[in-house]
């Protein structure tokens, strides 16, 4: 398949002197499955071939696609085993995180969005959990098992749904297994002690197989105590997870077809005034089965035929200390939810323009939510159902110039409970609760986009993108109706919500190659009936009876909309200046914003900051060492009720060493040692972005001893 079909490319990376290659070569790294197209592992590397490594250091950028995408490598996560999604990505470009209970539950913000506008997938197929619902619920998957993490902004994320109008967060691993290690089989086994916390982590994997049939086997456990800060330990920050996965696959000569069975769980604290003095815990637990495949036939008008499936099983008490005053489970959480996906890719048609390639792909969904016990009022049971279909057509015109047009379209159906409450969100007497009744709405989102991709001078390409997104409003938001202790919130769907439309105009300028690598975007988005949670300056107790001016512990919030313009920009480089032994010594920068403000002038709520950071690195004969800064400035630009968030200086470095190994001696391929320092001037850092940013400061000082060992 032609390398300009929008569903093939590469990442072109120069830091090959870190790998013993000459300093004026290049090496190309071909990821194998960026789920921003979806494509199958083999397509690029050739079928059974294990996924190539990126270089310690180096910044991976994704020039040759549509949209704007960040990848964290595998060698990234097991330096810095972040222990959630969140944490991972909290620092990057673009991007930030909830850090509700850091560590546990931080869920990944993109340009300002979160939760609803956020799909965060594994493999292919949705995490299946109940994230979106709360800050307070972690995201069911341990990082330090991944092959790394990609997060899509753009285009391509309309292949997902309109639950991806923000961007899309996808961990990548091998649990369906995808080829048949060299030598019939190799893994690796990660390990690691950082000081805040009295925190540990392990993670192994091996691939094995023979004869087209490959298996994969991991485990992973996380144990950390309550974590310190510059004002003392953060009481009840706790947490411990656990989990693993086996999978086994057949590789056929032209595809693959596999099944993998996974299972998480977890007991993690909640941070804060009042959850402290409740012990408010929560313990999910996920079990998952996921299958995938593809095939390419010989000939015929289909290129590849790939499928995704997955369903999950997920739970969660919340415990803690009742109102009886007894320490036990006040609430339970149930998410049931299975979806499944497949595409068709046609070959390629000679136009008078060019050559055409494109996908065509169907996809269906169903979710069963279900609340019991104290937090029962907050969500009576819902069921959601999505059916879609879409399409992406890339048209070559030649003279490194591509253009490519998608659209979806999608039908939704959400049934659920609605509560009829006063329009001043208050009671009128003693005793009043809303009045419920079943309801099912349906929506038929429509979503399309266009864009080009144009090479340019000195290696660098530009695309510029333009897309008009439909949203329909989730559960949650058309049918909460009561208090939600975690984040302490009383909260207020409106089942008669509209469906949010979103246009988004997109240009990137991206540099892959040479000495100097480049990703910077710049985007403005116009949103139509944003849906947002909109404080109301009441407060109330379990009860909506008790709600008012002096009403309870929970913020009295309801789910509200209005016209918003979102506008930003986000920027990675690095700069090899100095070539030392077999590799280089240089410069990384970063830089990102988002404003976010509503048409009668008022600040969106929760946004995170303006960002600028940089530092010095080494990449030269098995030795990796940095320092950066990243300031984040304060953060004034508040929405009403919501108060303003000091800035920080953020100093943080690193020391590694890798060293290759003989196997027929050691048994050991590879062993990479090294030292991370984050917060290392010991500052308060709040997080503008989080609902407990007053009470609940990020991580002080921190000091991680890591190691990995692969065979």
């Amino acid at each position: 398949m032609s390398r300009h079909s929008y569903n093939a490319f590469r990442i072109v990376i120069l830091g090959a002197a870190a790998l013993g290659m000459e300093p004026a070569s290049a090496q190309e790294v071909a990821l194998d499955e960026l789920s921003v197209v979806g494509t199958a592992p083999v397509r690029e590397r050739g079928l059974g071939s294990p996924p190539p490594r990126l270089p310690n250091g180096v910044l991976p950028v994704v020039a040759d696609t549509f949209s704007s995408v960040t990848v964290v490598s595998s060698a990234e996560l097991q330096r810095a085993q972040p222990t959630s999604l969140g944490d991972a990505l909290f620092d990057r470009p673009g991007l930030s995180a909830s850090t509700f209970a850091p560590g546990s539950a931080s869920r990944p913000i993109i340009r300002g969005l979160d939760n609803s506008r956020v799909r965060i997938q594994e493999n292919g197929t949705g995490v299946q959990d109940v994230s979106d619902l709360g800050e307070d619920h972690a995201v069911p998957i341990n990082p330090l098992v991944n092959d790394r993490i990609e997060v899509i902004r753009g285009p391509a994320a309309l292949r997902y749904g309109s639950q991806a109008i923000g961007g899309v967060v996808s961990a990548q691993n091998n649990r369906v297994p995808t080829f048949i290690p060299p030598g019939g089989i190799a893994g690796q086994v990660t390990g690691g002690y950082s000081a805040v916390d009295n925190g540990r982590n392990a993670a192994a994997s091996v691939d094995a197989g023979g004869d087209s049939v490959a298996i994969h086997a991991d485990a992973f456990r996380s144990v950390a105590d309550s974590y310190r800060t510059p004002l003392g330990i953060q009481a009840n920050s706790a947490s411990e997870s656990q989990g693993g996965s086996v999978g086994a696959s057949y590789i056929l000569e032209r595809g693959f077809v596999g099944l993998s069975f996974s299972h998480y769980d977890a007991l993690y604290q909640i941070p804060g005034i009042a959850a402290s003095q409740r012990r408010t815990r929560l313990d999910p637990t996920q079990d998952k089965l996921q299958a995938r495949g593809e095939y390419r036939p010989l000939d015929g008008p289909v290129a590849a035929m790939r499928f995704w499936l997955g369903g999950s099983v997920y739970k969660h008490n919340e415990i803690g200390i009742g109102g009886n005053g007894v320490d036990g489970i006040q609430a339970s959480f149930k998410n049931r939810e299975a979806e499944g996906r497949i595409e068709l890719d046609h070959v390629p048609v000679a136009t008078p323009f060019g050559a055409l390639t494109g996908t065509l792909g169907v996809q269906s969904d169903r979710r069963v939510l279900s609340i019991l016990g104290a937090e029962g009022g907050l969500l009576r049971p819902t069921d959601s159902r999505a059916s879609a279909a879409y399409l992406f057509e890339e048209l070559v015109l030649g003279g490194g110039l591509r253009v490519q047009a998608a659209g979806r379209i999608e039908g939704a159906r959400v049934t659920g409970t609605e509560a009829v409450f006063p329009a001043d969100y208050l009671p009128r007497f003693p005793g009043d609760e809303p009045t419920e009744f079943g309801r099912r709405r349906r929506f038929a989102p429509k979503s399309a986009s266009i864009g080009a991709l144009q090479e340019l001078p000195f290696g660098l390409v530009g695309s510029l993108n333009a897309a008009y997104v439909e949203r329909a409003p989730a559960a949650t938001e058309l049918f909460s109706r009561g208090a939600h202790d975690a984040p302490a919130t009383f909260e207020i769907g409106d089942p008669d919500l509209k469906i949010e439309r979103a246009r988004t105009v997109e240009i990137g300028l991206r540099r892959a190659e040479g000495p100097l690598r480049l990703d910077a975007t710049g985007y403005v988005t116009r949103y139509t009936g944003f849906i947002y949670k909109r404080l109301t300056g009441f407060t109330c107790g379990d009860t909506f009876d008790t709600c008012g001016v002096n009403g309870g512990p929970f913020r009295q919030v309801a789910y509200s909309q209005a016209d918003a313009t979102f506008h930003g920009a986000e920027v990675a480089a690095q700069l090899d200046l100095w070539a030392i032994g077999k590799g280089f010594a240089g410069l990384n920068a970063q830089y990102d914003f988002v404003r976010a403000r509503f048409d009668d002038g008022t600040n969106v709520p929760r946004i995170p900051p303006h960002r600028v950071g940089g530092g010095v690195f080494l990449r030269a004969d098995g030795w990796f060492a940095q320092v950066n800064l990243l300031h984040a400035f304060a953060h004034t630009e508040t929405a009403p009720l919501e108060t303003r968030t000091p800035g920080y200086d953020d100093l943080r470095a690193e020391i590694a060493y890798t060293s290759p190994l003989d196997p027929a001696v050691h048994g050991l391929s590879e062993v990479t040692l090294g030292l991370r320092g984050s917060n290392l001037l010991d500052v308060v850092i709040r997080n503008a972005a989080s609902f407990k940013k007053d009470e609940v400061p990020l991580p002080g000082r921190n000091v991680r001893l890591f190691v990995t060992a692969r065979f």
